[in-house]
């Protein structure tokens, strides 16, 4: 039997699996036990490989685990009486490791892919070979995948198969036939990969394109996959193969041995691959499964595996992650440089083949659509070239070369005070700041090579600075730049017509955009430790950076006020009474102009987008929007004036009336009026009112009326019921829409003199939209039997928690409740931010009422797993809670909800 030249095993490995087989052949054991006690040790000294990588040992788990499978193979294969009667036959084979296995980069829930290949056909043995060597993999619950083929199918599946094709190219040989492996090594060079290398290489290509479209970019995001997202292992992969095909490898050293990348960026390769070989195999043991996604839930156990401690400023979890998204930065970075590379040119410049000066700096270089330094020498004599080929870039829209990109790197050196000073570099800057570059953003080009951090030195403290919540997607230096991306993006006709405010106020800037950039890009420079008011932190930066670029003080005092305020008009419009006039007053107050309105305005839009899809919906812009035009009316206009709403008030009336007297209910919507408490006249529109009055018309002798209407703009629905008065109306209907699945967006509470409620809630549209008017009626039909008391609600709420299994185990965050009597004239705003689950908005208005307080007013933000809620209260005098004691036991009520005191 020939036996093939393997990997050099572990002197461990070796002398257990030789003490085994001497042990079967003195026992003299059958086949099949043999392969039992072979998958038994495995299983056994797995557990022990998984016990010492959970520990922390220092040994290259994926290789020393590739190296015991194999043992178990070799092992198999010297004992195989199907495999000693094929090749009795003349039938030779040989047994292939494919893919991560192949690779030698097997971590612990990976498939096994195995290859068993033949020269000529496919004997009737195989069957029973595949028996004796896989099934006892099976049978210790590993997931061995084994393909029989010959080589000429082998060669024909990877010709038209590029999956096949890069699972070929990683095979690496176990045991069997040498010659055999060396003949189908040479057919797959010969008949493949020498003949369609440029295809291959496109194709390549485009797969990776296509499944970072599908996964995302993992350095953006803060669940990221770790195999297929883009800067994940999947990137690298996609390296070995494109550098296979062009340049020949064999083996990943030669990444760098063959000119692909030089030493430093490969060491920073491999500590990148180490740290997500390690991620990946933790992410196995907690998942007990093969899995590469790393979801939300998980990450803080990663964090305490991992052993990261709390520093004076980030958690365990955070630390982790930022190391993580700079390593996947890594990865992703020398991916795209290599398909830069070796990407075949488009020509769009129709230069010749030769490297073409650009046209406005001869020490630049466009070649095969990559810009490139004329020498290192030039560098040197002008450093002020490392931003010049940044503006090329911006202006070409061409990415830099990976030789320029690692020059970049090399002398960022040469960028100390009196360059961050020079004239000519920051004008050069700021080109780059204002041109648009919707599918290029050079900025990211400047944060990868660590040069923007070199210019703007206090972009430091948030490169891959995370924010551990389901709120903030993505890494606070790649939010930045996105919010840039976005208003950029304003001044375009790409935006969708939703957007078109946007882009009116982006353009009548003009001068001022690049002030508007500035704000952007610093709007988060706080953020480089959790203490304290990160606004508040920023603005004191902004100051010092733009003092540095030279601008004037009118000028660093709008950018200045841009940063400390740029959470002023989404926190009031999410938070706050949008209707109530003194939310506009106080907005008013603070922005002073219009055109720090309008700016403010922007600058909202593209941050709260570019935080992530939980922080923007059609619904919170259509709340940012009205309170934008409000303001700009009470800047424009003055404080609205008791005159002045006495003088709406009576148009408003005058409106209704004169619809009313179409259908003869003109004398009843009289009568209602001075029902009606100013508040109510003030803020209701005219449709709204007579809607209401029809309600109240049909109400007689019931409980309570209900009213539904869409709202397709947001997609939401507006949900009026009109009922008798009585204690506890508002959270009944809250914890009835709670058992039904309904969220609630913001509610508003009227009450009439004659005891008549109007509880008014804006809430999502149902998942099921086919039968939702069965669902509505279903709900009214509830209310009625809650308000009866011959529905239990607070009972019902109790049994659907019981079967709420995502709050077992779970960790509640601590919750923050705040009473807020400042802001309005009228009402105590109580504010509650906690983790949301089944049941909490009953149980904090159930708890209101019981408190003696009134609801007016609330708005619900729902976050993922993060409620912010907002109630405007006053107690059953019509008064504000002003009294200490009160606040406090109020508070701890609404704390013992929370945490299922109560």
């Amino acid at each position: 039997m020939a036996y093939p030249v393997l990997l050099k095993y572990s002197n461990k490995i070796k002398t257990v699996f030789s003490q085994l087989m001497r042990k079967i052949k003195m026992k003299n054991q059958s086949t099949h036990k043999s392969y039992k006690d072979f998958s038994k040790l495995l299983k056994r000294e797995r557990n022990e490989y998984i016990k010492l990588f959970s520990q922390g040992k220092p040994f290259n788990f994926e290789l020393e685990y590739a190296r015991l499978i194999d043992s178990f193979f070799l092992s198999s294969y010297s004992e195989s009486k199907v495999g000693k009667q094929l090749i009795e036959k003349k039938h030779p084979f040989a047994l292939l490791a494919l893919g991560g296995y192949g690779r030698c980069e097997q971590c612990i829930h990976s498939d096994i892919d195995l290859l068993i290949l033949f020269n000529k056909g496919i004997p009737e043995e195989t069957k029973s070979l595949i028996k004796e060597v896989v099934y006892p993999l099976w049978d210790i619950g590993l997931d061995a995948s084994p393909g029989t083929r010959t080589i000429k199918e082998s060669i024909a599946l990877a010709s038209d198969d590029i999956e096949v094709l890069t699972a070929h190219m990683d095979a690496r040989l176990i045991c069997g036939s040498t010659a055999l492996y060396s003949d189908f090594r040479r057919q797959l060079q010969d008949k493949i990969i020498r003949k369609k290398k440029n295809k291959l290489l496109i194709k390549l290509i485009e797969i990776s394109k296509y499944r970072h479209e599908r996964f995302g970019d993992s350095t953006y995001l803060l669940e990221p996959n770790l195999k297929e997202g883009q800067g994940g292992l999947r990137d690298y992969h996609s390296m070995l193969w494109m550098a296979r095909l062009i340049k020949g490898i064999n083996s990943p050293r030669d990444l760098e041995f063959m000119g692909c990348m030089s030493q430093n960026e490969y060491n920073k390769l491999q500590k990148a691959l180490s740290f997500l070989w390690r991620i990946r195999n933790h992410l196995h043991i907690i998942s007990a499964r093969k899995n590469d996604q790393l979801h939300f839930e998980v990450q803080t156990q990663l964090a305490s595996r991992l052993k990261y401690s709390t520093s004076s400023d980030l958690k365990p979890v955070e630390s982790f992650l930022g190391e993580l998204h700079g390593h996947m930065e890594t990865i992703k970075k020398l991916h795209l440089i290599m398909v830069r590379e070796f990407k075949p040119a488009r020509r769009r410049f129709h230069f010749k083949r030769k490297a073409t000066f650009v046209p406005l700096d001869d020490e630049i270089l466009v070649d095969k659509d990559l810009l490139f330094f004329k020498s290192p020498a030039s560098i040197i004599k002008r450093p002020e070239l490392l931003m010049s080929i940044f503006v090329e870039s911006a202006r070409l829209k061409i990415p830099l070369s990976g030789e320029a990109n690692r020059l970049v790197e090399e002398f960022r050196g040469l960028v100390d005070k009196d360059y961050r000073k020079n004239p000519k570099v920051i004008k050069d800057f700021e080109k780059i700041l204002i041109t648009n570059a919707p599918l290029f953003n050079v900025l990211n080009e400047m944060l990868s090579t660590g040069f923007l951090l070199s210019f703007i030195p206090e972009f430091e403290g948030i490169a891959n600075r995370i924010q551990y919540d389901q709120y903030h997607v993505y890494p606070v230096d790649k939010h930045v730049l996105r919010t840039v991306q976005k208003l950029k993006s304003f001044g375009t006709n790409d935006e969708p017509e939703s957007c078109s405010l946007c882009r009116e106020l982006f353009r009548a800037l003009k001068r001022k955009r690049r002030l508007l950039l500035w704000s952007a890009l610093l709007h988060d420079i706080g953020k480089k430790d959790s203490q304290g008011n990160h606004s508040e932190k920023g603005y004191d930066i902004a100051l010092k950076v733009l003092e540095r670029i030279g601008y004037t003080p009118k000028q660093i005092d709008l950018v200045g006020f841009l940063v400390r305020e740029h959470l002023l008009l989404i926190k009031m419009a999410t938070r706050r009474d949008v209707d109530d006039e003194q939310t506009a007053i106080a907005c008013a107050r603070k922005i002073k102009t219009v055109e720090q309105l309008n700016m403010l305005y922007l600058l909202t839009v593209a941050d709260s987008i570019s935080t992530g899809p939980n922080a923007w919906s059609d619904w919170t812009h259509q709340l940012l929007k009205n309170l934008y035009y409000r303001t700009l009316s009470t800047i424009e206009n003055g404080e609205l004036a008791t005159e002045q709403a006495t003088q709406i008030i009576e148009k408003k009336k005058k409106a209704v009336l004169s619809i009313a007297s179409e259908s003869s209910q003109e004398a009843g919507i009289q009568n209602c009026f001075k029902h009606m408490s100013v508040r109510y006249l003030l803020y209701s529109s005219t449709n709204e009112m007579l809607c209401h009055f029809q309600l109240f018309e049909s109400l007689g002798e019931r409980k309570a009326v209900m009213h539904v209407s869409q709202e397709p703009e947001t997609d939401t629905r507006l949900v009026t019921v009109c009922a008798k008065d009585r204690p506890g109306l508002f959270s009944i209907f809250t914890g009835i829409l709670s058992i039904n699945n309904i969220s609630i967006l913001d509610a508003r509470v009227h009450t009439w003199r004659n005891s008549i409620a109007l509880d008014i809630f804006k809430v999502s549209a149902p998942k099921d939209k086919i039968y939702e008017n069965n669902l509505w009626k279903k709900i009214e039909k509830k209310l009625q039997e809650g308000l009866s008391e011959d529905l239990n609600v607070q009972q019902l709420l109790a049994e659907k928690i019981q079967y709420d299994t995502s709050r077992n185990n779970k960790e509640y965050a601590p919750a923050k409740i705040h009473v807020d009597n400042q802001m309005s004239a009228f009402y105590s705003i109580i504010e509650v931010f906690a983790e949301d689950r089944l049941g909490l908005l009953f149980g904090i208005t159930d708890t209101l009422y019981r408190s003696g307080l009134n609801i007016y007013f609330a708005k619900i933000a729902t976050n993922l797993d993060q409620v912010v809620d907002i109630f405007y209260v006053k107690d059953l005098n019509g008064n504000k809670i002003q009294s200490d004691t009160q606040i406090k036991q109020i508070s701890q009520k609404i704390s013992d909800v929370i945490y299922y005191k109560l």
